[in-house]
């Protein structure tokens, strides 16, 4: 899919010519050349070559079909929550979690300027979703709409495509250099301790045996049976068992409401026993339990 907007596209096209000539080095991200999943990728593969795709479904696909060997994915942030759709494409996509990366995320506010030189007042600003909600304080107290982009970066581009210094983008500061823009503001998040959680898929799970020695994360989705306190039973065989769940998240499957389906994490792998156990009792009570991966935990939790 190509919808990049077109100061993007150069770029684009020129990182994924170099992805195609070695994509056992290659790493999808979603996003324009700029992205904070773009610097995600470089952090956690500084080898690499990044993969810019237009959507999350795009990146995933670029790992299914061989294009890449792995795609980095934001699932959650410290301000604003899980990522959307996430939890439903990463069940559906096939893939296997084989890594985590943790980021600090500042935005700024940049744009064109006008025909004085001078920036602002801005009527809009345009930025991924989640990057809205990591501001929304600040575009509220100046009286600035907020417009959803597909993507921060991407938002530059389309705010320099525009050309309409009373628009603005809220995106990485590397943003405004790629694409011609000029900072009215730097470090526009409501929180200056904003982290986002990325995570690495690939096309084959890690053997849980390879992390031996070290601190390991397992994330799985599951649906109990429809039966009173099916979910309590569940969870008790991480209790009983001394497995600490990190993270317990619900969504709808469905239009029916009629079934839930959990996303978790723990800390530890399958072949330890006592995870091995309380997966073994989770698995009882639910009608469906699949693991997505077991990997090397990037951040201690607690």
């Amino acid at each position: 899919m190509q919808s990049f907007p077109a100061p993007a596209l150069a770029m684009v096209e020129k990182m994924q010519a170099a992805a195609a000539g070695a994509p056992s080095q290659a790493v999808a991200f979603q996003g324009s050349p700029g992205a904070n999943s773009h610097r995600a990728a470089g952090e956690a593969m500084p080898e690499c070559l990044p993969l810019p795709c237009f959507s999350f479904e795009d990146a995933l696909e670029a790992v299914k079909d061989g294009r890449a060997a792995s795609a980095i994915i934001p699932i959650e942030n410290s301000q604003n929550g899980r990522v959307a759709d996430i939890h439903f494409l990463l069940p559906e996509s096939g893939l296997a979690i084989v890594g985590e990366h943790f980021m600090p995320i500042s935005h700024a506010l940049m744009a064109l300027p006008r025909s004085d030189g001078t920036l602002g007042p801005f009527e809009a600003a345009y930025s991924h979703p989640q990057a809205l909600g990591q501001s929304r304080h600040f575009l509220r107290a100046r009286g600035i709409v907020p417009l959803s982009h597909a993507d921060t970066a991407g938002a530059a581009a389309y705010v320099a495509e525009r050309g309409d210094p009373r628009i603005a983008a809220i995106a990485p500061v590397l943003a405004a250099d790629l694409y011609g823009l000029t900072i009215a503001e730097n470090q526009v998040e409501d929180a200056h301790d904003n982290m986002t959680r990325f995570v690495i898929l690939a096309r084959d799970q890690l053997d849980p045996a390879s992390l031996s020695g070290e601190t390991a994360m397992t994330t799985f989705v599951f649906e109990v049976k429809n039966i009173p306190a099916a979910l309590y039973k569940a969870m008790g065989g991480f209790a009983t068992n001394g497995v600490n769940m990190t993270k317990l998240e619900s969504y709808q499957k469905g239009a029916s409401f009629a079934a839930t389906t959990f996303y978790a994490d723990i800390i530890g792998a399958p072949g330890d026993p006592a995870v091995d156990r309380a997966l073994e009792e989770l698995a009882f009570h639910c009608k469906e339990m699949r693991v997505l991966g077991s990997y090397r935990q990037a951040r201690p939790r607690g």
